[in-house]
């Protein structure tokens, strides 16, 4: 029989998928006797080189006895990241001569890099894992089965609402059919009670938000960075984090305060040229509209709430940096008009006041 691999970021998604296997293998038989589950402890763990032996033999003699009252026996082993490569070695070799009657499942889910060894010897399993984990998609696949529709606004306010965390959609959707029944078409003022807490965003919707200029947007945005965790943020991001993001970003567009580059092509190369040119259009435009005095105004800002996160102020980090982000929002907004001035334009300035927004900004860094 063939080995299996879960994996998925998602924990939720990642346990949806291992469920909806294990059903497939079981075809109905009683799990109680089929399934043996295990889980291998942290390599951090106390005792865990005793415990993760400990794990390996149980699975071994799991995998290689005949099931009882059922076609087959189903061997989990969850976090087989946390494997060694000695601890892996009598599974490898089991694997070599597998029993016919065993459903061998590995999930992930530890965290850090699989030994070569086993990852070799797994490249033959089954991959298994969620059709995909961006919200929108697992929202539209859960509505579907559940055989209700949304309108009006209602589908973006749930994936807007709750970021990155479509592990919460499944029981989201269940709720809602369960309330309002199959074949329900649900609006805004429908699903808006049931959204609990808001989920995490990816920290780049920030400075997203900051380049186009939406002050009430952005600052919703830091709040769920400082405050939410979720699968893929276990942490609350540090206000210095934050401020280290956004001077990274700033700093790209310095990079595009240059007379020489006007055209989408010669940004994107102008920044690497790898992937897409995308984001290199974006921040050309922001910069063309805030031109070299606006960024030395941002790199102004920048320098301050670095000091200010360092004890120049009174204010506290996490207010520190929402001052920030309202400025540099503000800013950018103003700027969005594209009537700033770049370097090198011919403006009348001299060369002195035509100097890079980099000039000051970076004897300050």
């Amino acid at each position: 029989m063939p080995t299996y691999l879960v994996a998925g970021t998602d924990p939720i998604l990642r346990s949806r998928a291992l469920q909806e296997l294990v059903d497939e293998l079981l075809k109905g038989e009683d799990r109680s006797l089929a399934v043996e589950t295990l889980t291998l402890p942290g390599k951090a763990d106390d005792g865990s080189a005793e415990g993760r032996e400990g794990v390996v033999e149980a699975a071994l003699t799991a995998a290689q006895s005949p099931p009882f009252m059922t076609a087959c026996r189903i061997v989990i082993i969850r976090d087989y990241e946390h494997l060694t490569a000695d601890d892996a070695a009598p599974l490898i070799t089991y694997l070599s001569n597998p029993l016919d009657t065993t459903e061998l499942v590995f999930v992930a889910g530890g965290g850090g890099r699989v030994t070569k060894a086993l990852a070799d010897a797994l490249k033959s399993a089954r991959k298994v894992g969620p059709d995909s984990e961006k919200t929108l998609d697992v929202l539209e696949a859960a509505r579907r089965d559940a055989g209700i529709s949304f309108k009006g606004g209602a589908a973006k306010l749930v994936v807007d609402h709750l970021g990155e965390d479509a592990g919460r959609v499944g029981a989201l959707v269940d709720v809602l059919a369960a309330t309002f029944g199959a074949g329900a078409v649900l609006e805004v003022a429908d699903v808006e009670p049931y959204l609990g807490g808001a989920g995490s965003v990816p920290a780049y919707t920030l400075t997203n938000s900051i380049e186009g200029g939406d002050v009430p947007g952005a600052l919703e945005i830091l709040n769920r960075l400082l405050n939410v965790t979720s699968p893929r943020q276990p942490k609350p991001m540090h206000p210095l984090q934050i401020l280290g993001m956004i001077t990274a970003r700033f700093r790209k567009l310095l990079i595009l305060d240059d007379p020489k580059i006007s055209t989408e092509k010669q940004a994107h190369e102008a920044l690497g040229g790898k992937g897409s040119s995308y984001p290199a259009k974006k921040g050309l435009e922001v910069v063309q509209g805030l031109g070299s005095d606006g960024l030395r105004k941002a790199f102004d800002l920048l320098h301050q709430a670095d000091l200010d996160l360092k004890g120049a102020s009174a204010l506290g980090p996490e207010g520190t940096i929402e001052v920030l982000v309202a400025r540099l929002t503000g800013l950018c907004s103003r700027g969005r008009g594209g009537s700033g001035q770049r370097s090198g334009s011919s403006s009348g300035s001299s060369s002195g006041s035509g100097s890079r927004a980099g000039s000051r900004a970076g004897t300050r860094r």
